[in-house]
């Protein structure tokens, strides 16, 4: 198209001193056109190479797609037939399962049947295992708050007894070292007088001092009306021989009388009850130290006096356990 173009143009050049100026004019006014037009489609070839470049992208996507649609359709096809020949297999194993399944259901609901039996048993049993339970917890709660009743009375009679102890030690205070002694134990409390402090030899006539001592504790004994009092009489191992004081048959005997005459000085006092008064001999068979020395006969020839509360609620309470 070029080559056709340059060649009109070579020919108007060497016409163009022949024809008329018209004439050249328009010739020359279509070689512009025509140059317009050439860059037009050159342009317009320019866009049709860009589309094409496109196109060919567009077209290897595509067909990238295309093999990749057929990979899976083949994928498909292959799990559809898997699948197809599984629900075959299914459907045959269901038909024989389908078969055997009366026999099978009537040997299952016996051993239903058997299993609940077996279970019904068993909720009878816990039910009446947790009956039992309730019951012992029950039990277990009212034996705990009789055990916490029966410890709080305890303390309170620990607690009596050592404000007592205390008060016969600040009322017999006067006596101190003069073979009287007071302490607490086992839940009691012990007032020990000395044979030196109450009596002459082989007499149980108590003494003037130790009758002062004795009156003491009377009055403690007085404002204390729950106390079971005990009084032991104790002697040594020396034998009594012949009549003595009127005659006494031996020691026991004599811890006997002594251990009584200490309970009618008691008695003299109108604000201790006599019920809550017992008279013991012990004679010679419950010393505190060995009798081979003269210093432990004279610790062995004593009256204690015993203090113990009353337990008639916790002996009660202990016989409810």
């Amino acid at each position: 198209m070029i080559k056709r173009v340059v060649l009109g143009i070579l020919v108007l050049t060497v016409m163009s001193s022949c024809v008329s100026k018209k004439i050249y004019n328009d010739l020359e006014n279509k070689y512009t056109d025509l140059k317009k037009e050439n860059r037009s489609l050159s342009d317009e070839v320019d866009e049709l190479h860009k589309a094409n470049a496109e196109f060919d992208s567009v077209n290897k996507s595509l067909t990238a797609e295309l093999t990749k649609l057929k990979a899976d359709r083949d994928k498909l096809q292959a799990d559809c037939a898997a699948t197809t020949n599984n629900l075959k297999a299914l459907q045959e194993s269901y038909a024989a399962l389908e078969k055997n399944s009366n026999d099978a259901l009537a040997s299952n609901m016996n051993k239903n049947r058997e299993l609940l039996a077996q279970l019904e048993a068993k909720e009878k049993a816990m039910a009446a295992e947790q009956d039992r339970l309730n019951k012992l917890r029950d039990e277990l709660a009212s034996s705990t708050q009789r055990l916490n009743e029966l410890e709080s009375m305890i303390a309170a009679k620990d607690a009596s007894m050592k404000k007592l102890k205390e008060t016969l030690s600040k009322a017999l205070n006067a006596f101190e070292g003069k073979g009287l002694t007071v302490e607490q134990k086992n839940g009691k409390v012990y007032v020990s007088m000395e044979n030196k402090l109450l009596f002459q030899t082989g007499s149980w006539a108590v003494g003037a001092e130790g009758r002062k001592a004795v009156v003491e504790v009377g009055k403690v004994l007085a404002q204390n009306p729950d106390i079971t009092v005990l009084i032991e009489g104790h002697t040594d191992n020396d034998k009594i021989y012949g009549a003595i004081g009127g005659g006494i048959e031996n020691n026991w005997d004599l811890s006997t009388k002594r251990a009584t005459a200490i309970v009618n000085i008691l008695g003299e006092n109108a604000g201790i009850q006599k019920k809550n008064l017992t008279a013991a001999g012990r004679g010679e068979f419950a010393p505190l130290m060995s009798n081979d020395t003269p210093e432990g006969k004279a610790k062995n020839r004593r009256i204690e006096i015993i203090l113990t509360p009353k337990l008639d609620e916790i002996s009660k309470m202990l016989n409810e356990f």
